[in-house]
């Protein structure tokens, strides 16, 4: 088949791939110039394979009351709220009982120790680099009611078969030196040992490359309108280019990765897609003393902050905002990774010329992607993957292959319409 995926990020390229390997002709439609610009190009760059308890949990509610109204909030709800938001509010209010978020951990923890294990795969096989760590990621805990979680963690992780080991304060700093200021302040750490990390944007745009070598036809600078209906199937998307210019790219079947993007462009055809675009920032900073910058990624838990070394640079990221499509920077909320970068690691960087971004994470209120058929044959998804990109990306990539070659994928996952 000639498949037709809208959408060249993280989730668009990897489908792209997995589907050209399955023996299809696969058409990329992006609109901006390259592969990778948007919510995959400034991440946190983390696989955190060892992060499967999704946002909606029992303790999220009084988290949210306690942070309401704080602009520094590590979730900030921006009011007024828009229709859009609030239902997917209530939504995601809904999957925090208990037994949804159990539910939607263990299928998150199937995907992710799949999708880490095809990722390794595909590094080993196309010799791919993009400042690659398999050192793990630490999460720090700073109060003992944090480091009381911590442990409930490590033994949920060990239940879905993720491999994650608690350090006490001198095991912590053996890892990773660059914490012995932390020394009087750290309760403990976890190690999730089967994490890594990386710069997202270089590794999409390397398999980008891999995949127009192969075969996969990537049409840049081209929007797409409109998603043309013939008969009960979609047969071609509409495209308008950087010059105005109007055309189509017609084919058998289409894959939707998109990302918050992706509902508007199927609502016309009556699909409803619970995503709503999250922002999340980060600041890239160049080192100064590189010696007290980790090359272990680093999640503080506190703060939902994360660090990750990128060969000079240091990558730091955090914050949720709910504010509709807006990609305009906070000061506040800027100032605050600068912050706690130097409270961190002090004098290691360079804050006098920070390059900060903002991206939008395409979520889903139980923070399960959408991957698999719609109600229309030949139209898919592969979206929807908040936070967990890059750790679910190579998994759901390989999924939505077998779906279209109508093969039940390998892992245990709530796919959508696969006829399993």
């Amino acid at each position: 088949m000639h498949i037709v995926v809208i959408g060249a990020g993280l989730a668009g390229v990897t489908a792209a791939w997995s589907l050209r390997e399955a023996g299809h002709t696969v058409s990329v439609v992006e609109r901006r110039e390259a592969a990778g610009l948007e919510t995959s190009f400034a991440n946190g760059g983390q696989i955190s394979v060892s992060h499967p308890e999704p946002w909606a949990n029992p303790g999220a509610p009084l988290l949210l009351l306690r942070w309401l109204g704080r602009r520094d909030a590590p979730l900030l709800f921006r009011f007024p709220a828009e229709a859009a938001r609030i239902r997917w509010g209530l939504s995601f209010l809904r999957e925090c009982f208990p037994g949804r978020t159990r539910r939607n951990t263990r299928a998150i923890a199937n995907l992710a120790t799949y999708s880490a294990r095809k990722l390794r795969e595909l590094r080993r096989t196309l010799d791919l680099h993009y400042d690659e760590s398999n050192r793990g990621i630490l999460h720090l805990y700073f109060t003992p009611g944090e480091l009381r979680h911590g442990r409930q963690q490590q033994r949920l992780l060990q239940r879905h078969g993720i491999g994650a080991r608690m350090l006490d304060i001198d095991e912590c700093i053996a890892i990773e030196p660059s914490l012995a200021q932390l020394r009087g302040r750290l309760r403990g750490a976890m190690l999730g040992v089967e994490d890594e990390s990386g710069d997202a944007y270089v590794f999409t745009q390397a398999l980008a490359q891999r995949a127009a070598a192969a075969g996969v036809q990537f049409h840049f600078g081209c929007k797409a309108e409109r998603l043309v209906v013939s008969g009960k199937r979609i047969g071609a998307v509409d495209i308008i280019d950087a010059g105005g210019r109007t055309g189509a790219v017609s084919g058998d079947a289409f894959v939707i990765t998109a990302g918050s993007y992706s509902g508007a462009l199927v609502a016309p055809l009556g699909e409803k897609l619970p995503i709503y675009p999250v922002k999340g920032y980060s600041a890239t900073l160049n080192l100064r003393r590189p010696e007290r910058v980790p090359q272990t990624s680093i999640t503080d838990e506190s703060r939902r902050i994360v660090c990750s070394r990128l060969g000079n640079q240091l990558r730091v990221a955090g914050t949720a905002e709910l504010n509709g499509f807006d990609l305009s920077l906070d000061p506040l909320r800027c100032q605050a990774l600068l912050d706690w970068t130097e409270e961190m690691f002090p004098g290691a960087c360079d804050l006098s010329n920070p390059h900060f971004w903002a991206g939008l994470r395409p979520t889903t209120p139980s923070n399960l992607p959408l991957v698999g058929r719609s109600r229309i044959s030949n139209l898919f998804y592969n979206t929807g993957h908040g936070t967990l990109g890059w750790t679910l990306a190579c998994g759901t990539a390989q999924a939505l292959a077998d779906i279209v070659n109508g093969r039940p994928p390998e892992p245990e996952f709530p796919f959508l319409r696969n006829g399993n």
